[in-house]
């Protein structure tokens, strides 16, 4: 017979313990007993029941005391009280002391079943109500992430499917649309929410140093290892590690990866006894991996280790709808960090500027708009020329491409254009302008551009732009 619940038992006559865990133990509940009451929260204390009947006279420590120790160890215990003299005070002290309800001596098994079925289901829908309100707590964290648009309210319930289990997700997307928002959001939606969340861009560490950060060293390891390192998934233990730009691994540290998701150890470099962790892995890129597997510099078995949970970003010009929402976070965030008080009522020509922009950096690029605008503003408002030209003008891109492509401005549009190619043609030719212009150097070409470096570098990589070496 399936177990209906816990019951602990404690009175300090054998012939009634033995009569309840009878009735109690027929009927499907799992009963221990106790003697005392010091029994009793001894019990309780090594894990919780789902009721308690507790006699309330005993030697020793009686059934009140007992109740009154037992709701300070859990304030949300459901205990009845069982009485052979059941008088008004007596129920009163009870029920001022926690209880759920008093029992009178002699009483029918059919009494002792509806008050116990009564107390355990209490006690699941109390177990259930703290589970929402951890659930509700954790679901909150999410509003970092801006997004009312169905597309990111689809990708909201996944992430709180996903969220409580152990499987490795990967987050594809373009740069700039909050793939480590999204990674936190999820590890702050886990059981593991109160545990470490690392963070590594694998593109940032040099290559030859990002094995010694993941995994660690031993003294003498190599030269310069003066002394012994914890890894960044020995830092991660319990909790999280979120790998930014995964593309960009080594084969060699994809296959140490490899063995970590596949036997949760590691061994440290220089040392030979493997270290077991409980790490969660997210992983995020902007590059096509798929296609990265076919051409052979990424591991097939790894992508199928990493993608268990594969969750795609829209682009921000896919979702419109979220950009209102986005510009007003933004407009409180630097009205803040600049003493500023622009309004976050944007007139209908700004908005309509701003959601028929093409934002090739998404929500990033956004922000840096945003932010531009509400610190030359020179009222108390965004206007249409606090905006970059490129969002006054919705035609400059598209002439900039063409012009960079040499087309004729007399192009007839009747014959299709794929306009997304050519902005991408466009960005490719002004970052080979920037890199040609600075001799190659990332940092500077990025300061040009407007970019963050990081921005730069993955758009190189992903567009497969040569630099000089």
């Amino acid at each position: 017979m399936a177990k209906k619940g816990s019951i602990l038992i404690c009175d300090d006559e054998e012939i009634m313990r033995e009569v309840l865990e009878t009735i109690l133990s027929g009927a499907g509940y799992r009963v221990e007993l106790a003697k005392t009451g010091e029994e009793a929260l001894e019990l309780y204390g090594q894990k919780p029941f789902d009721v308690v009947l507790m006699d309330v006279s005993m030697p020793g420590m009686g059934g009140l005391t007992a109740l009154e120790e037992l709701i300070k160890v859990d304030p949300e215990a459901v205990v009845l009280m069982i009485t052979a003299f059941a008088t008004f005070d007596t129920a009163i002290s009870a029920w001022e002391k926690g209880a759920t309800g008093v029992i009178r001596k002699p009483f029918q098994n059919e009494q002792i079943l509806a008050f116990v079925a009564k107390g355990a289901k209490k006690r699941r829908h109390e177990e259930e109500r703290q589970t929402l309100r951890q659930v509700m707590t954790r679901s909150v964290k999410r509003d970092a992430i801006i997004g009312r648009s169905e597309k990111m309210e689809e990708i909201f319930r996944l992430v709180d499917r996903v969220a409580p289990a152990r499987s490795t997700v990967l987050i594809t997307g373009e740069s700039g649309t909050g793939k480590e928002l999204m990674a936190k959001a999820i590890h702050e939606a886990s059981p593991r929410a109160d545990f470490p969340f690392v963070v590594v861009n694998c593109s940032n560490i040099p290559s030859e140093l990002l094995e010694s950060e993941l995994f660690g060293h031993t003294k003498g390891a190599f030269t310069g290892a003066v002394a012994a390192k914890k890894g960044l998934f020995e830092v991660a233990d319990t909790g999280s590690i979120f790998l930014d730009e995964i593309g960009d691994l080594r084969p060699e540290t994809q296959v140490r990866l490899l063995r970590v998701i596949q036997e949760r150890e590691f061994t440290p470099l220089g040392d030979t006894t493997p270290l077991k962790v409980d790490v969660r892995i997210i992983a995020a890129t902007n590059v096509d991996l798929k296609e990265a597997v076919k051409t052979g510099t990424f591991r097939e078995d790894l992508y199928y280790r990493l993608s268990v949970v594969p969750i795609e970003l829209p682009a921000l010009r896919q979702r419109p709808e979220d950009i209102l929402p986005l510009a007003k976070h933004f407009i409180q965030k630097y009205n803040a960090e600049n003493l500023r008080e622009i309004s976050e009522n944007l007139s209908p020509e700004v908005l309509s500027l701003l959601e028929n922009y093409y934002y090739p950096g998404n929500v990033r690029e956004l922000e840096n708009i945003i932010e531009r605008a509400v610190v030359i503003a020179a009222g108390d408002e965004i206007t249409v020329e606090c905006l970059r030209p490129e969002v006054r003008d919705p035609e400059l891109a598209f002439k900039m491409v063409k012009q960079s492509e040499g087309v004729s401005e007399e192009i007839d549009l009747a014959r299709g254009v794929n306009f997304y190619d050519q902005v991408k043609r466009f960005e490719i030719d002004l970052i080979r302008r920037a890199l040609d212009q600075t001799g190659g150097h990332q940092s500077r070409a990025a300061r040009l551009l407007g970019l963050n470096a990081t921005t730069l570098n993955s758009k190189i990589k992903s567009y497969n732009i040569q630099t000089r070496s």
